[in-house]
């Protein structure tokens, strides 16, 4: 997951840089696998050279018929002459401006120059040119109320610093902005502050009820979809700094829809999904298993085949997305789309891991979903989206919510024992502070003289889920090099069994031989078999098969380990390691008898 600081910022107080930032994130369990500047460099005030421009005027330039000379005001006592040769530049635009002295992105410097015979004192700049887009065309028009001679740097992202975190799959909550960002608020000991759901005004035309229908058959795979209605939405691009945020975030601005739905999911870990209301058959939504053999082509263009155990999202005639995971193209949102059916759902974990895998499809949203997300997640991103949309599209959204699905589960607290604390993990850490840890975290604690009540929030429910989790929790804000080392404490006397002895004794004789014990993987590919010339009806070809193999490599599990310790040769000897015996002690595995 990438995250740019300066989104990150927006919900916390940093006064670290990126890669101290990332290490003392790492330091609480959030790995970090690279930290990256990107865009305008920053050294030695070079931002400062970056400023709101004010365009006073722009005149054919007398020797060139593609530039025009620019009076342009940058805050300076006199505003300055550059000469630009974008066709779109015209009086009254606000711009960004590189002046003399500018180090752009890639490392090319500004100076004063002449054009044809025309003096130019910096440069009015495109969106592809700060890296905020591809738009090289035109310059970047900047609009809001923008004063002449700020620096860019405080309206637009042109230089960012971006944290790219590995996110483990019990914390589904990181795979989103909001998420790393409390992350960073416990690790720094500062308030979070979370993303307005302040709700947009429903000022369109009739009622949603009267305009689509929502029935969800398979309640087992999607407990909650929600869906919204927006009319007379204007398409174009999404505003610079959005674009700029899912840059940075790895992502593809497309328009400002799609990119909304993508900006919302980044933010909140929510996908979400937009269909053209009007190419809905019915219109009706269903929410359904597929039938066997039906088919459905993807926004990829692959015309897939379905399993009757694969959860599709359906008009009154048929399948308009895999849900979860991909829409299809038949009721795809396009440049002619007027009316919107905005989507936000919970759908079965398991089941959309299972679709992606049969598939061999993948996608931002299915990452997710297969994590588990919490079904209060949908109202959250769909009040967010719903306000962009009115923002930046001229969307009116119409009155009403469908919200179809059952009620979240009650979740009990959790009780945390001041004793076991201490017993678990070798120091004594006082209440007051584990409360306040775990406040951090969003619980809402109940403090007590022998232990805490812990009420979990939804976002960490299937992670924190036992008293030891609690723990984990206080440890790792309390510091994991706080805690001493210290023997473990043991009942009576250990000792090996008598496997262990044997396993033991073996292993020294063989490198008493000079061989060198190696370790590898139990999952191995299916056609070792083949590579060790063994018989079709030789045994060792039955083999346990693993239901969701990470890879083809990785499909099975061994029956003889010696297909391991020849890729082990091979290794050595590509890094020109001749000599020397292997030898592995391990287990194999075989199918029982009755399958």
């Amino acid at each position: 997951m990438r995250a740019p600081v300066s989104w990150l910022a927006d919900h916390v107080d940093i006064d670290l840089d990126a890669d101290a930032l990332g290490v003392r994130m790492a330091a609480t369990g959030s790995a970090v696998e690279e930290v990256i500047h990107q865009g305008v460099p920053t050294a030695n005030d070079n931002l400062a050279n970056f400023r709101i421009g004010k365009v006073i005027s722009a005149e054919q330039h007398p020797n060139a018929d593609r530039l025009r000379v620019c009076i342009v005001d940058t805050g300076d006592a006199e505003p300055r002459q550059i000469v630009c040769g974008a066709p779109n530049v015209a009086a009254g635009q606000t711009v960004a401006v590189a002046v003399p002295g500018a180090l752009l992105p890639g490392g090319m410097k500004i100076s004063v120059a002449k054009l044809r015979g025309v003096e130019s004192a910096g440069m009015i700049c495109s969106s592809r040119e700060l890296e905020l887009g591809d738009e090289h065309d035109g310059i970047m028009v900047l609009s809001g109320d923008l004063t002449a001679g700020s620096r860019v740097a405080d309206t637009l992202p042109i230089a960012e610093s971006v944290i790219d975190f590995e996110i483990t799959s019990n914390r589904p909550d990181c795979l989103s902005i909001a998420g790393l960002a409390k992350e960073a608020a416990a690790t720094l000991g500062r308030e979070y502050r979370p993303p307005s759901e302040t709700e947009p005004a429903a000022d369109g035309p009739g009622k949603i009820a009267d305009l689509v229908a929502i029935d969800v058959e398979a309640a087992d795979l999607c407990p909650r979809y929600m869906a919204r209605v927006f009319v007379e939405i204007v398409h174009g691009e999404s505003p610079p700094w959005m674009q700029a945020r899912l840059r940075a975030a790895g992502m593809r601005p497309i328009s400002n829809v799609v990119d909304i739905t993508n900006y919302v999911m980044l933010l909140t870990g929510q996908p979400l999904h937009a269909f053209d209301l009007d190419r809905l058959a019915g219109p009706r939504i269903i929410v359904r298993r597929a039938t066997p053999g039906e088919t459905i082509e993807t926004l990829d263009g692959v015309t897939r085949t379905l399993e009757d155990r694969m959860l599709v999202i359906a008009d009154g005639e048929r399948p308009v997305a895999i849900a979860g995971i991909m829409g299809g193209g038949d009721a795809e949102f396009s440049e002619a789309t007027t009316r919107v059916l905005l989507e936000s759902a919970a759908f079965d974990g398991p089941s959309i891991l299972g679709t992606s895998l049969a598939l061999g499809l993948r996608s931002e949203s299915s990452g997710r979903f297969e994590k588990g997300l919490p079904r209060e997640l949908a109202a959250r991103a769909m009040t967010i989206a719903s306000r962009l949309l009115v923002e930046h599209c001229g969307a009116k959204l119409v009155s009403g919510t469908l919200d179809v699905g059952t009620p979240s589960p009650v979740r009990a607290p959790i009780t945390l024992r001041h004793a076991r604390v201490g017993a678990l993990l070798g120091v004594e850490i006082d209440p007051a502070e584990s409360a306040e840890l775990l406040t951090r975290v969003g619980c809402v604690v109940t403090p007590g003289s022998q232990s805490h009540e812990v009420q979990i929030p939804f976002e960490r429910a299937n992670d924190l889920t036992r008293e030891v989790d609690l723990i984990e929790e206080v440890l790792r804000l309390h510091g994991l090099d706080e805690i001493p080392a210290v023997l473990p404490r043991s009942g009576g006397v250990a000792r090996r069994t008598l496997a262990q002895t044997l396993r033991e004794r073996l292993a020294d004789r063989l490198v008493a031989r000079g061989l060198s014990e190696t370790i590898s993987y139990r999952f191995v590919s299916e056609a070792d078999a083949d590579r060790m010339q063994m018989a079709p009806d030789d045994p060792r070809r039955q083999v346990v098969r693993l239901a969701h193999p990470m890879s083809e490599e990785m499909a099975v599990m061994r029956r003889s380990m010696l297909p391991g310790l020849l890729r082990a040769a091979s290794r050595n000897q590509a890094h020109q390691r001749m000599s020397g015996g292997l030898f592995e002690l391990g287990r194999t595995y075989a199918p029982r008898e009755d399958g």
